[in-house]
């Protein structure tokens, strides 16, 4: 795929979606990573209920570490693996307090010292929390890039490198957005909605339906 063609992708997926941004509901970069850390494996609006149950009663690593695990896990408990998640969230609350005064850190390096987040959750919260642009790579996005060519790679890590050089700079803040609500509702993963899809003409998927 050339370098125009992507242009034009993302120009039209920004006038589709002109303010993209994460479903999950958060109102601090903790929020959010705790939102984040209890979303593997779970859809955002599970996520979200517990957050709405959670957040009112802590939303601090301070508040989490004061709850203690057995509450916090009555919290969560309507998400699948919650007690996992539960144990990490602690430990990162501990980590969080002891090493970077309960901030939530704004480095790659530091945020993969975290309990249970990974390269693709840290790319998250340096993007949506502090603004960052840098592309979290999903299953969704992984999807997109492969189907439609922008960004084709074997593994996630490949194609977030190439989403990075090839994404025009104006589009790469939002770009994770983009691709993984296009991703969610139009490229989804059985049978792509090409018939309703923004960018169809320039997608260069060879299978394309007519499914909208």
């Amino acid at each position: 795929m050339n370098a125009q063609k992507r242009q034009a992708i993302f120009a039209r997926l920004r006038e589709h979606t002109p303010t993209p941004t994460t479903e999950l509901r958060w109102t601090s970069p903790f929020e959010l990573l705790t939102a984040v850390l209890l979303s593997a494996q779970a859809t955002d609006v599970s996520v979200n209920k517990a957050c709405a149950r959670l957040f009112p009663i802590a939303n601090t690593p301070e508040a989490i570490l004061e709850l203690g695990l057995e509450r916090l896990k009555e919290h969560i408990k309507t998400i699948g693996l919650y007690n996992n998640k539960a144990k990490n969230l602690m430990k990162t609350c501990q980590l969080l307090v002891e090493h970077h005064g309960g901030e939530v850190p704004q480095t790659r390096a530091e945020l993969e010292t975290l309990p249970g987040v990974g390269r693709k959750t840290a790319n998250v919260i340096l993007n949506t929390a502090f603004g960052q642009p840098t592309i979290a790579v999903d299953t969704h996005i992984f999807r997109v890039c492969n189907r439609t060519r922008i960004a084709p790679g074997k593994n996630v890590v490949e194609v977030e490198q190439k989403l990075m050089r090839h994404v025009p700079k104006e589009f790469r803040q939002d770009a994770h957005h983009w691709l993984i609500l296009h991703g969610r509702y139009t490229c989804v993963a059985r049978k792509p909605r090409c018939g309703s899809c923004v960018i169809e003409d320039l997608c260069e998927y060879p299978d394309k339906t007519e499914i909208t």
